[in-house]
This record gives structure tokens, C-alpha cells and sequence, in this order.
């Protein structure tokens, strides 16, 4: 479990926390970051009625509470119909393993908003990375995989697939809404990714055994009927 999965996601911790410093203050001042400003404004001068409302949709859809009761749902269908436990723990697992780089993450990175008119209450915590978009790339892109590999048909994998359509939306919702900045969606991308690889590899790969090697005790050798010694 450590080399598995616990070294693999401090591991990731540390790139993201050096990604974030990097963004924020070794190349804050040269492109493509000295334009991401611009590419926010040009979102929120397009702001319409009906893309405002399909932006709250999809940045909804990635909340906090959202993405738990969706998660905790679709896990436990799941392991009613597939019977087994690799695939829930699966989804779970890369839910929970992107939150925790997510959380600990903008602990060291702090990172203002975007310098644009918001239309959602800002979270206490840094804009770096994006938690709305590396949870719904966790969860639905981890959802995809699991049920493409469930189906041989190739029409079927595309439309499982067609989930990985849904993190897409909800980063451009974000920065639609001026939540975040173009870099922070960016992460947040890699965060997902990587955590969908590392729990496939721990829990999808049915290579892995979790069960424990038996130690069964060695058996009793069966004792030898002795013949009596020949009377002299």
C-alpha cells in the first residue's frame, strides 16, 4: 500500500506545491501567465443570462457536497451490480486522493482570485489549484474508465467516455464564473489524472492481490507405525 499508493500521492503533493510556486512566484510575471488576467475578463464580458445559468449547473455539479453524495451513490450501485469491491474502492480512493493534494496544497499556495467581478461566494482557500475541477476529473473521468472497461462495444466506450466532457465543463464554468485562473484549472487537470492512474494501478489491476498470504501451519508429518524390534 505505501509504494502503491501513499508514496505515489506525496509524491504528486510536492509536485503540486512546487507546480504552485513556479506559477505564483517564479514565473508570474512571464507568459502565458502575465495573460491569464485577460482571459478571465473575456469570460466575464461575455456573461449572458442562459451561459450564467449553464455555468452554476456545472460548477454545482463539481461542488463539495454534490461530489460526496454523487461518489458515495454511484459506489454503492456499483458493488451491488458488479459484486465485488475493486471498482468502488477505486472511485472512492482517486475521490478522496485528489482532496487530499487539493486540500494541503492551498495550504502553501497563496493565490488571489481572479481580478474580475465573481459570481460566486470565494472559499477560504487559495486559488490554486481548482477543487471544483480536479474533483469532477477524479470522479467522472474515473467513472468512465470503470464502466468502459465494463462494455466490449466500441459505441458503448464512447459514450462512457463522453464523461470526460463533464470536468471539461465545470473548468470552464469556473473560470466563466471568475473563480479561477486558466493555470489553476490547468492543475487541477494533472491532479485528477494522475490520481485516476495511481488507484488503477493499486486497485483496478487485477495483477494486484490484496489478500494476505495464507500462513497455514506445516503439517504434522504422520508419525510412522514402528515395528517391534525382532526379540534376540
Amino acid at each position: 500500500m505505501f509504494k502503491r499508493i501513499i508514496l505515489p500521492i506525496a509524491v504528486l503533493l510536492l509536485a503540486m506545491i512546487g507546480l504552485g510556486l513556479l506559477v505564483t512566484k517564479v514565473f508570474a510575471h512571464t507568459w502565458p501567465f502575465t495573460v491569464e488576467d485577460g482571459v478571465d475578463r473575456g469570460f466575464a464580458g461575455e456573461r449572458t443570462g442562459g451561459w450564467s445559468a449553464v455555468s452554476l449547473f456545472f460548477s454545482t455539479l463539481a461542488s463539495t457536497p454534490v461530489i460526496i453524495a454523487v461518489t458515495a451513490a454511484v459506489a454503492v450501485v456499483l458493488r451491488l451490480v458488479l459484486k465485488r469491491w475493486r471498482e468502488p474502492l477505486f472511485l472512492c480512493a482517486a475521490v478522496c486522493a485528489q482532496a487530499v493534494v487539493f486540500f494541503f496544497t492551498t495550504l502553501f499556495i497563496d493565490r488571489s482570485r481572479p481580478d474580475v467581478p465573481k459570481m460566486d461566494e470565494s472559499p477560504p482557500t487559495s486559488s490554486f489549484p481548482s477543487g471544483h475541477t480536479s474533483a469532477a476529473f477524479a470522479l467522472y473521468v474515473g467513472l468512465a474508465l470503470v464502466l468502459a472497461l465494463q462494455v466490449r462495444r466500441t459505441w458503448l466506450k464512447v459514450i462512457c467516455w463522453s464523461l470526460v466532457l463533464v470536468p471539461v465543463a465545470v473548468a470552464l464554468a469556473r473560470l466563466y464564473r471568475g473563480m479561477h485562473h486558466p493555470s489553476d484549472v490547468t492543475a487541477s487537470f494533472v491532479n485528477g489524472a494522475i490520481c485516476i492512474t495511481v488507484m488503477a494501478r493499486a486497485i483496478l489491476d487485477r495483477a494486484v492481490r490484496w489478500a494476505l498470504p495464507s500462513r497455514r501451519p506445516p503439517r504434522a508429518q504422520a508419525s510412522r507405525p514402528t515395528t517391534p524390534s525382532a526379540a534376540a
